[in-house]
């Protein structure tokens, strides 16, 4: 291990000398405290240290002390329902030692050494086994069954393993590498968080995420190892977007980082989840989600480790073979923090003084997302989908960072503030936002919800452009001058809007649509859109169509409960032919 000392103090950055024998990206400890940092750059024994604590009080001639070793996470039984900063530290471990503040230079182990977990192997001697492959498993949650894997790059024969219940230290298997070498394994591993975990294959994105949020699953999907930005001003409601899928995304795992967003966000996320039930397990939602609480007032610098420690562990369990859903919010807060230690370490700066750096750095997060063939002897698959937040300073989304993000992400959820202020939620814009996984998944859709999804999707996007061009008409002319059949346009186009496109996140009912319901929505609305045209031609009235009270029925469909959707369709369906034909009888006579 190098040791060196203090030589100039720049907020989070630290230079020290005497470095030479220590390498680039080692974690160190510096000072009496034992702050935690990170080696980002070397000049000839000097080290600059990225510090994730408050550095103040710190001199120069202070000792600084290098691991050895990376920046890197603990994984194992015990991540589930774990609340971390951004350096993998046990936010409630910590409290138990320094209380309700957090202390500097505090050593807490990320997974307890104490607890005890009940194994079950799933090889036995003398088998053969390699990289990726389950030995055994702990029933971690009620939710979660927690494969303990060979780690990456090993393979040999088993010589012992056996049940019981151990803490996450102890062995519980060895192997035979095939160099004659013995390895011993525990529960836990270790991996830095500035690598990717390996697979074998990365596969096409072919099934989306089905989130329950009609706007995003209809127009706008998200494909199961996709990526998707969600950029937007202050209060478009970005955050309750990353809620609203973390809660009811179709994932086995959700991994939330609140990297550098205020500090009563992260509360609600903490007192809501453990609360919310599970659609799918009926359990709390806790028992399947990792949070990585790292607010504004925590140091700078730890958000940049917030985000490789959230997608480390997020990388894990898509090696179990789950489906992972990984929150980022916000990226633009870890953008500052990178914006911040590239101005102390004096580099040339880029675009608003963000690095030249930047977009390559969003890329390398961003790309190990995807659906893959994880390692192992059974070709399982598993995904790890990426949603990033992110905050454009006013909104403009012409700036750095959400112009480096779109380059790399298929799918672009543009929040905006005008439909906002409406109280329009969710508020993304239907003719600036765009998926380019919807082709790919139209196959999905077809088989299986219905061959009629995505000709209705066409209709509804279809609908809403024309209504965006006769506003246009409407704001110079005035209504009266459209023709009766572009009122009828304007009315379906609207009812799209608010019956459909607008979801209340806080309704029990609402707040999730199966994709049965969204299919049978757009029916609906279509079916109206249709007959009318239709009673327009055979001569009836048009004020008496747009005001027909069967479109209130239309409108309350979505609180219609689950188990109840097709009767209460088929009533209106009835209904609806019957007032037409009594407006169309009407005009006749």
């Amino acid at each position: 291990m190098s040791k060196g000392a203090i030589l100039k103090v720049a907020g989070p950055l630290v230079i020290a000398e005497g470095m030479r024998d220590a390498n680039l990206f080692d974690v160190v400890r510096v000072s009496e405290h034992r702050l935690i940092g990170e080696i980002i750059e070397m000049h000839g024994d000097n080290a600059s240290i990225q510090v994730y604590e408050e550095t103040s009080g710190l001199a120069p001639g202070a000792p600084v002390e290098s691991t050895g070793s990376p920046l890197s996470v603990e994984l194992g039984p015990g991540l589930i329902s774990n609340i971390y900063d951004g350096i993998q530290r046990p936010l409630e471990d910590v409290m138990r030692v320094c209380g309700t503040n957090l202390q500097r230079g505090v050593e807490v182990p990320s997974l307890s050494r104490d607890k005890k977990w009940h194994f079950v192997p799933s090889v036995s001697a003398g088998d053969r086994v390699e990289a990726g492959d389950a030995i055994g498993t702990v029933q971690e949650t009620d939710v979660v069954l927690h494969k303990i894997m060979v780690p990456p790059y090993v393979k040999g024969t088993v010589r012992t393993i056996e049940a019981g219940d151990f803490t996450v230290s102890d062995t519980v298997c060895t192997l035979t590498l095939d160099n004659g070498e013995e390895k011993e394994l525990t529960l836990m591993q270790k991996w830095p968080v500035r690598v990717g975990r390996p697979y074998k294959k990365k596969l096409p994105p072919v099934e989306p995420l089905v989130t329950g949020q009609r706007v995003i699953d209809t127009l706008f999907p998200i494909a199961k190892g996709g990526v998707a930005a969600v950029p937007g001003p202050f209060g478009t409601g970005k955050t309750v977007v990353q809620h609203q899928l973390a809660k009811w995304a179709e994932a086995d795992i959700v991994v939330y980082i609140g990297c550098g967003e205020r500090g009563n966000e992260m509360t609600d996320v903490l007192n809501e989840f453990p609360e919310l039930i599970d659609p799918k397990t009926g359990k709390s939602l806790m028992e399947r989600t990792v949070l990585i609480a790292n607010t504004s007032d925590m140091p700078v610098a730890a958000r940049e480790a917030s985000i490789y420690t959230g997608i480390t562990i997020a990388e894990y369990f898509r090696d179990m073979g789950y489906s992972v859903a990984l929150m980022a919010d916000s990226t633009s807060r870890w953008a500052e923090a990178l914006r911040e230690m590239s101005g102390r370490l004096e580099e040339m700066p880029g675009e608003e003084g963000y690095p030249a750096y930047l977009g390559s750095r969003l890329a390398q997060f961003y790309e190990r997302a995807g659906k893959v063939n994880i390692l192992g002897s059974d070709d399982k698959i598993g995904s790890l989908s990426v949603i990033g937040a992110v905050s454009p300073p006013g909104g403009d989304i012409s700036e750095p960072v959400s112009q480096a993000t779109l380059r790399i992400v298929k799918v672009f959820w543009g929040l905006d503030s005008s439909l906002a202020y409406k109280r329009h939620f969710p508020a993304l814009n239907w003719l600036t936002s765009y998926s380019l996984y919807t082709d790919t998944l139209a196959k999905w859709y077809d088989e299986t919800v219905s061959t009629d999804w995505m000709m209705l999707r066409a209709r509804i996007m279809q609908l809403l452009q024309e209504e965006a061009e006769l506003e246009e008409i409407v704001k110079l002319v005035g209504m009266d001058a459209l023709s009766s059949p572009d009122r009828l346009k304007l009315e379906a186009a609207r009812s799209i809007r608010e019956d459909y496109l607008h979801q209340n996140a806080f309704h029990e009912v609402d707040t999730y649509t199966s994709l049965d319901k969204q299919l049978l929505m757009m029916k609906l609305i279509l079916a109206y859109f249709d007959k009318a045209l239709s009673a327009l031609r055979d001569g009836a009235d048009i004020d008496k169509l747009v005001s027909m009270p069967i479109r209130e029925s239309i409108g309350r469909f979505k609180y219609v409960p689950a188990d109840g959707i097709n009767k209460a369709y088929d009533e209106i369906l009835f209904n609806l032919d019957k007032d037409i034909d009594g407006i169309i009888a009407e005009g006749e006579d």
